[in-house]
């Protein structure tokens, strides 16, 4: 059932084959295309390929490699050898490396399909239940027309579900942008197979069933990935109709070239969030094509103009500035964790964009020392301020540290006095006080991490911080807003393990001992050959509540924080929310401040704190029951009574017409005016206008017997233009417009009743 391949002046491969294999010469076959040349590029490491195919019978329509047949099914390559032993050149020469090498692989489904006996990997087991279950869910027969969606769903559904519980979110840049391009693909064939409701949510429990014992992340991560595939495709759903519109009314535009234009597939992709290769997608089926140098163009296009927009401040200088600073002095020490005071030789200070020797006072300098106590911001977490006293008596007030190339310890400030010189000795010392307050804030992130998990669930994952003196910022993969029992509970939660007043551990170990330790490492950070793992609070049975990875500084005990409040939360983006926190002193006196803001409240309105809610709840009723009655009031004085009236209705020409400008009622009355008129003169037209803040509202209705004869779109359309408006809109029986000027509003009841004259006239 094998043959291989090798590349066609490869002999040394023919003979190993030959050697080892015991293959008869036909099944060695030498292929003289690229297919059996792999290259990185036009130049770089290079060699010759060797492919083992596997035949899966006559059966099975297709011929070997090489053959004109080798298209089809029957032949299917199920592993690959690269003999990475040249380097090419930009003049197409090549030499050979001085350490050649082999990549080898496997295609792991294609091997699942051998064993298996099929020669499709959409036949192998798993696939097959998931396409059952797409069909199942959908209601469309899985293996007819419609096969080739399912497969689509399928093995997107798979795809992204990984891509979710690894931590991943659509979104429209990076690595988010890569899901939402795969989930929209799968999801316009749920479109095309018919089905009127979102699908992929549904189908994640068949996905668990058949994958979720090789990977827990998948059963860890369920209720994230079926809430986040339903809001992305409720809300694809939503412009995926528009976008589709305008493709098909481009597409019926194009001549004989079939070939769609960039631009428009750009604006697809702006307007109407389709991914390039979805477009393509769409139009294969009616045997057209992208200009993609178009599409790229205008890609390019809206780059440029933002770049046009952005006032850069020439960062590539300072970049390169970092790079020679670490090829010169390599990585700085951190000797801050239990110090907040130093020595250290300054080894380069840069003012503006240049490295200099000496600066002085008023410069605001840059400056880099072979060790520090100094914090750099990193995971969130601001850098520390502090002072600088160089041997000569110098101060540098710093501001900011910053970290460079991962590496390098940057602290940025502002020369106070004296002439600070490269080489220069250093007294180091941090702000304590500023330091205590991120240690508190940062400490908290880690308890208030654990205990989100243990309210929320274990989809949930940290998306982003900010950790500075005065507040905290904590952003998380959920796709509901945080009740107030939540929030509650969360804070109860929280402040118990503060009042716990466990030390804060640390220990060194390898990242693979610490997860296997049941550390929690963020997804997308970068970890070394050592990580620190920081430990803090107790669970009831005594473990350690919150245990993760992380560099940052910490608190020495929970107690330490202090004081815990949540004082918002709020969605950032789609299946982020954002909690905003403080601590210590700060959160005492906001919680201080809110009491004072309902005591105040309470004495206002004459009534106990722990009234006041219902207090306001049945102000709140008595107050809307007030504005009802007032409404109603204002109505029957603007009519100036019985609008159905022979005062009221007047005869344009043999029709009943009730018209009037009513100062200073809401728009969105005039509606119910409308009706209660037309069901007072049984037949007729009605016009009222209101003025509000300058601005005229107009609306006209018309009895079911008129409409053939009369329109209220008209109608609506003649008073708009008399007060400076450019037309209205709505239905033949009512319809509203509106105009600038309120000082013309008897202008526009005029115009109505003109063109009605006259209409009646014709």
């Amino acid at each position: 059932r094998l043959l291989v391949t090798v590349y066609h002046n490869d002999d040394a491969a023919w003979d190993y084959w030959k050697e080892i294999s015991e293959l008869p010469d036909e099944k060695i076959i030498r292929i003289s295309t690229s297919d059996n040349f792999w290259s990185m590029g036009s130049t770089g490491p290079c060699g010759p390929c060797s492919e083992i195919f596997y035949d899966h019978g006559e059966h099975i329509w297709g011929g070997p490699p090489g053959s004109p047949e080798q298209d089809g099914d029957r032949f299917v390559e199920i592993w690959n050898l690269v003999f990475m032993q040249y380097e090419r050149f930009e003049d197409g020469s090549q030499i050979e490396l001085p350490k050649p090498s082999i990549d080898t692989g496997m295609g792991l489904e294609r091997i699942a399909a051998v064993l298996q006996g099929v020669h499709d990997n959409y036949d192998t087991d798993l696939f097959k239940r998931l396409i059952d279950a797409s069909a199942k869910h959908s209601g469309v027969e899985g293996y007819g027309e419609h096969n080739t969606s399912h497969r689509v769903i399928s093995d997107h559904l798979r795809s992204t579900s990984f891509l979710i519980a690894d931590g991943v979110l659509p979104s429209n840049e990076g690595r988010g942008y890569v899901l939402r391009r795969i989930m929209r693909r799968a999801m316009r064939h749920v479109k095309m197979i018919g089905c009127k409701e979102p699908l992929m949510h549904r189908l994640v429990p068949a996905l668990i069933t058949e994958m979720g014992q090789a990977f827990p992340e998948l059963t860890q991560a369920e209720a994230l990935i079926t809430e986040t595939l339903l809001l992305e495709e409720r809300r694809f759903r939503k412009t995926l109709d528009r976008g589709m519109r305008l493709l098909d009314d481009e597409v019926s535009k194009i001549g004989k070239n079939k070939i769609l234009k960039g631009e428009i597939a750009f604006k697809l992709y702006d307007t109407y969030g389709f991914p390039l290769d979805l477009t393509q997608d769409a139009l294969r089926s009616n045997d057209m094509t992208v200009d993609k140098v178009g599409f790229n163009n205008a890609m390019q296009k809206q780059k440029s103009e933002a770049r046009a927009a952005w006032k850069g401040s020439g960062s590539m200088a300072i970049e390169t500035v970092w790079f020679e600073a670490y090829e010169k002095l390599s990585a700085s020490e951190f000797v801050g964790y239990s110090n907040t005071h130093s020595e250290g030789i300054i080894s380069q200070i840069i003012v503006g964009e240049t490295v200099v020797e000496e600066a002085k006072v008023g410069d605001v300098v840059m400056v880099l020392t072979n060790q520090t106590p100094f914090y750099a911001e990193s995971g969130g977490q601001l850098g520390d301020i502090g002072t600088f006293i160089t041997s000569s008596g110098a101060k540098i007030q710093i501001t900011d540290t910053q970290k460079k190339l991962g590496v390098l310890h940057v602290h940025v400030g502002t020369i106070i006095s004296g002439k600070v010189l490269l080489g220069d000795v250093v007294e180091m010392t941090v702000d304590a006080v500023n330091r205590h307050k991120i240690q508190a804030n940062h400490s908290v992130t880690h308890i208030l991490h654990a205990v989100l998990r243990s309210i929320l669930g274990d989809h949930l994952s940290q998306k982003g911080s900010l950790v500075a003196a005065d507040k905290m910022r904590f952003d998380i993969s959920h796709s509901k807003a945080i009740t107030t029992n939540e929030i509650k509970t969360i804070e109860e939660k929280v402040n118990k393990i503060i009042r716990q007043n466990t030390e804060v551990t640390t220990r060194l170990m390898t990242p693979k001992e610490a997860i296997d330790a049941g550390a929690m490492a963020l997804f997308g950070e970068k970890y070394g050959d050592e990580v620190r793992v920081v430990a803090m609070g107790e669970t009831e049975g005594g473990a350690d509540y919150s245990v993760e990875l992380c560099g940052g500084i910490h608190v020495k005990r929970t107690g330490d924080i202090g004081y815990f409040k949540i004082v918002s939360e709020g969605a950032v983006s789609s299946g982020v929310r954002r909690l905003e926190v403080l601590t210590g002193k700060a959160a005492c006196t906001y919680s201080t401040d809110q009491e004072n803001y309902l005591f105040a409240a309470a004495t206002i309105i004459k009534t106990p704190v722990s009234e006041l809610s219902n207090r306001l709840n049945t102000l709140i009723l008595e107050r809307r029951a007030m504005e009802k009655e007032l409404s109603e009031l204002q109505k029957k004085i603007a009519m100036g009574g019985n609008i159905s009236s022979d005062k009221k209705v007047e005869d344009l020409n043999g029709i009943k017409f009730v018209g009037k400008v009513l100062n200073g009622i809401p728009a969105k009355e005039l509606r119910s005016l409308a009706d209660e008129a037309k069901m007072r003169i049984g037949s007729g037209v009605i016009s009222f206008i209101t003025v509000n803040d300058g601005k005229v509202a107009i609306l006209t209705a018309v009895t079911e017997d008129l409409i053939k004869s009369v329109s209220a779109v008209d109608l609506a359309r003649v008073g708009s233009i008399a007060v400076g408006g450019k037309g209205g809109g709505g239905r033949p029986d009512m319809a509203q417009a509106g105009g600038p000027n309120g000082m013309e509003a008897d202008k526009a009841l005029e115009a109505i009743k003109n063109y009605l004259s006259l209409l009646k006239n014709l």
